[in-house]
């Protein structure tokens, strides 16, 4: 439900671009992005990082570019955005006792240090990599095909890539859970 109320200003985007084109879809992306961060504040009672993060730059880039009519900085806002992604996660490695990944996911699960470190290269390289093929699209294709591109596509590889995680956090929960069995028989 979480990753559905995470994506629902995309989804908003794409259907307002569909009807009344970029920079209606941006001032409406706006508006959806702070009454977001309103409900998910109104729920509990604090600031997702990530989603403030994320309103901010939407806020930041939509307002510019609707004051300069200019769409190439709204389509620059997911590669800001994952990229800042990525700088935190890699951040939270050295600033900090645990990497971000572990922050978010242990409270459900257990699993050897060296794995959270793997997870947290493995959210930064994925962070990189969507900023570095947001570019590519906005910059070679048309702004259509950019729309369709953030939807379909981002939000595709980032479903394959949560899949991707699960099954490879899977294989090591099976190794937390025999060292948990044999130290309670000692």
């Amino acid at each position: 439900m979480k990753f559905l109320f995470d994506i629902l200003p995309i989804i908003i985007f794409f259907l307002t671009y569909k009807i009344a084109g970029i920079f209606t879809a941006t001032a409406v992306a706006i508006i959806v992005s702070i009454i977001q961060l309103g409900i998910f504040w109104f729920i509990y009672r604090r600031f997702d990082s990530m989603l403030l993060v994320s309103c901010l730059i939407v806020v930041v880039m939509g307002t510019i570019t609707l004051l300069l009519h200019n769409e190439i900085y709204i389509k620059w806002k997911p590669t800001v955005i994952y990229w800042l992604f990525a700088l935190a996660f890699l951040g939270s490695q050295f600033i900090g006792d645990r990497p971000i990944v572990r922050r978010m996911l242990e409270s459900n699960i257990q699993l050897p240090e060296k794995i959270w470190l793997r997870l947290n290269i493995s959210w930064i390289s994925f962070f990189i990599f969507i900023g570095f093929l947001n570019l590519y699209v906005l910059y070679h294709y048309s702004t259509n095909t950019w729309v369709n591109f953030k939807l379909i596509g981002i939000i595709g590889m980032t479903i394959v890539f949560l899949i991707a995680q699960g099954l490879y956090i899977s294989r090591h929960m099976k190794d937390v859970e025999k060292i948990e069995a044999e130290h309670s028989h000692d």
